[in-house]
């Protein structure tokens, strides 16, 4: 018992460093006017998924763009505030992605993505496919479903919490603005009235000239 509990551990930490080696994430500030690209080397043949966010930021829009080795664009798509794309390479080399926020000229952005290159390897590679799989190895397998599931949601509800914590601070500083741009309104309005009515009952000297004969 203690050995199969074990053998399951080991299971489970190897495919968690799998996941983490195989699933290159990022989170970065794109300044106004900038553009940033990143490099992949890629095999052929390798299914790859390229997934991207704009956390903070303005409307919440960059520019993409995924190009091949020989410099041939494979994907652009123009202020997107999020999308998913998925091919296959097609060349051996190095891939370039790169995220422009060149069309602002004052607001910089928070931008996430994930760039998945090939398949998680298989958890028992030295198992002979052939023959049906035990207990054990089929709820290995479950469990390693169900953590890149949860996974999957974690990073979904870590990017919603922070793009809704975003919005609710800009929303605040707004408010913040306008409260006291309407304080500063009603002060100038109430010193106005005062000293209008003030004018309405002062005393005003008047000067008499007498027109001699």
């Amino acid at each position: 018992m203690y050995g199969s509990f074990r053998l399951l551990l080991q299971v489970l930490s190897a495919q968690l460093l799998c996941v983490w080696v195989l699933g290159s994430e990022l989170t970065f500030e794109l300044p106004d006017n900038a553009k940033q690209c990143f490099y992949e080397d890629i095999i052929i043949g390798t299914k790859c998924t390229l997934e991207f966010q704009v956390v903070t930021g303005g409307h919440y829009d960059v520019d993409c763009r995924l190009e091949d080795p020989e410099g041939t664009t494979l994907y652009k798509e123009m202020k997107k505030q999020y999308d998913s794309f998925t091919f296959t390479a097609a060349k051996n080399g190095t891939f370039k992605f790169c995220f422009s926020n060149e069309f602002s000229t004052f607001t910089h952005k928070t931008v996430y993505f994930d760039f998945q290159v090939g398949d998680d390897p298989p958890l028992f590679p030295n198992e002979n496919r052939v023959t049906a799989l035990t207990q054990m190895e089929s709820a290995c397998v479950s469990i390693h479903e169900a953590l890149k599931s949860v996974i999957d949601y974690q990073t979904h509800f870590r990017l919603r919490e922070a793009q809704g914590r975003s919005r609710a601070e800009d929303l605040n500083t707004r408010v913040a603005f306008w409260s006291i741009g309407e304080a500063m309104i009603l002060l100038v309005v109430s010193i106005s009235q005062v000293v209008l009515l003030r004018s309405f009952f002062s005393d005003r000297k008047t000067t008499t000239t007498r027109v001699g004969s």
